[in-house]
């Protein structure tokens, strides 16, 4: 399975939260997800989101339920999703993104897999992430990025 399989789009760990507790963007994931419920995404982006939601219910930004719900829809995603292992070649792309992009080892590690998942044919390939400085690495590695980046790229058809 990869990004030539249809509209398959690789996640990170950002927007797959937002999907679990409510952000501004968290409707129009929805409806993303929604339409194209198939998910690519990062073997450590899983863990990234369950540490935001034990940081979030630490904060009592969401309920015990709300941590439930949202751990819940992560463990669901993960179910069905696509998850890019850690491998020798995940790492080596990092490595190179370190150099070039700034971003912690984490996202770069997410891009890294984002483009080991797509064999770096980026044309095309939906990349969805709420971080700033990822969705700007994403794009100059030639992703098209979502939420739609009118700063980067023209808008999808």
């Amino acid at each position: 399975m990869g990004a030539a399989g249809g509209r398959l789009r690789f996640w990170d760990s950002s927007a797959l939260l937002a999907l679990a507790v409510r952000e501004p963007f968290s409707e129009w994931l929805d409806l993303l997800l929604r339409r194209d419920p198939d998910v690519a995404l990062w073997w450590g982006a899983i863990l990234d989101c369950v540490e935001a939601l034990v940081e979030v219910r630490r904060r009592e930004r969401v309920t015990e339920a709300g941590f439930e719900r949202g751990r819940a829809l992560v463990d669901q995603l993960r179910a069905r999703a696509f998850e890019v292992q850690p491998s020798e070649e995940v790492r080596a792309r990092a490595l190179r993104i370190l150099t070039v992009h700034p971003l912690r080892a984490d996202r770069a590690l997410q891009l890294a897999a984002a483009l080991v998942w797509c064999r770096e044919h980026t044309q095309g390939v939906g990349f969805v992430c709420l971080d700033d400085t990822l969705r700007l690495a994403a794009a100059q590695e030639g992703f098209r990025v979502l939420p739609y980046a009118g700063e980067v790229h023209e808008p999808e058809p």
